[in-house]
């Protein structure tokens, strides 16, 4: 997943600028329009003004992981520059992207508002007070897929077909998981699991797996909070990303995994007995649903605390009054693809974590604080 994905050559997300909106292959809610970046704004604003609560104004680091070619953050600046002038001024924007294709085309698409850009990166800025945004990044990072057998945790690999399985995992196994060969020469194999995290992992979020069960576990999430985590210094982490609770991402309903691939806006299916992103590497996003549970666990671990959890839907509720005429908003086509539930409204949720904040009431969360 990591070299389909991230591969500088030929992984998906590295070959193009831009990967989503109509043209691309799935829909975010940047896709929508740029609504999305005015009801952020509101918010940043919100906190950065939170920030510096009886004392002079100060530089608000705002930093996008994730960035792709810097439209959210656009749709964000150029809002606060004609509506907040103050909040614009202050903003120090950090562009974080693993792509380098998507980095160049960030002076492209920020032209009038680069003024307020501080740096782009593939990695987050070693310090920064402030907030930092990340919109879908999360169900994008490579996941480790396990399956329960009567003799206990599974991990799932992905071989070669010249490979025997001794070859691909520490320990010499003899289970294959599927007998068709995908037309790259891959295939899926069952062996003992790389890490001792894996399990470790599912105990800390109290899951127990019946016989049978293939799930998703995502490590590389855990380690991207705590990092973040620790860079930032004081202010809010919003992640906005579409997953679940661990008791119900690790339940009957989810026994068959999250793990999918996405084309032209649609899910693939299994066309075939292999597995979808076993075919064609690079030539399609991957993805899995977020545990949030874990996700907010290991962040309340480096100091972090919960600010609210909720579908995005009660999230755009809870800003739309403070925009300038907010009935001709809530008019917008583009507030009912926001909130529509069953679509971006109720299986995106936001996670909003503060650090050194306090429990601020927070417009955002002025509605309902309910995740379903």
């Amino acid at each position: 997943m990591d070299l389909a994905l991230y591969d500088p050559e030929h992984g998906y997300y590295a070959r193009a600028g831009q990967r989503s909106g109509r043209a691309g292959d799935f829909f975010t809610s940047v896709d929508v329009g740029p609504l999305f970046g005015e009801l952020l704004a509101v918010q940043l604003a919100e906190m950065w003004r939170l920030l510096n609560a009886g004392a002079p104004p100060s530089p608000f680091d705002l930093v996008e992981a994730g960035a792709g070619n810097g439209r959210l953050s656009g749709d964000i600046l150029r809002v606060a520059r004609l509506r907040d002038p103050e909040f614009y001024d202050a903003v120090r924007l950090h562009l974080v992207e693993a792509s380098a294709a998507a980095r160049a085309a960030q002076p492209a698409t920020l032209a009038d508002v680069a003024e307020r850009v501080a740096s782009s990166s593939a990695v987050l800025p070693a310090s920064f007070e402030g907030a930092l945004v990340a919109n879908e990044l999360l169900d994008a990072l490579p996941v480790h897929q396990v399956v329960m057998r009567e003799d206990g945790l599974r991990e799932v690999y992905v071989a070669a077909v010249s490979q025997t399985v001794s070859q691909t995992v520490s320990e010499p196994v003899s289970e294959t998981v599927c007998d068709t060969v995908c037309d790259t020469g891959l295939q899926l194999v069952e062996g003992p699991p790389s890490t001792p995290a894996l399990a470790e992992y599912l105990e800390r979020a109290g899951v127990r797996l019946e016989p049978g069960w293939r799930v998703e576990v995502n490590l590389r999430a855990i380690e991207w909070i705590r990092d973040a985590a620790r860079r930032l210094t004081r202010g809010f982490i919003i992640l906005v990303d579409y997953g679940h609770e661990a008791r119900e991402l690790y339940s009957p309903s989810h026994a068959s995994g999250t793990l999918t691939t996405f084309t032209r806006h649609h899910s693939d299916g299994p066309e075939t007995a292999a597995p979808a992103w076993l075919r064609d590497p690079g030539g399609h996003d991957i993805t899995a649903h977020v545990d949030f549970t874990s996700v907010r666990a290991a962040a309340e671990a480096e100091g972090l605390t919960t600010v609210g959890f909720l579908d995005q839907t009660y999230f755009v509720l809870g800003l739309l009054p403070f925009l300038p005429d907010p009935q001709s908003a809530i008019r917008n086509p583009q507030s009912k693809t926001l909130l529509m539930p069953g679509g971006l409204g109720s299986t995106h949720k936001v996670l909003i974590l503060g650090k050194g904040v306090g429990a601020p009431a927070l417009r955002s969360l002025s509605f309902k604080v309910r995740a379903t």
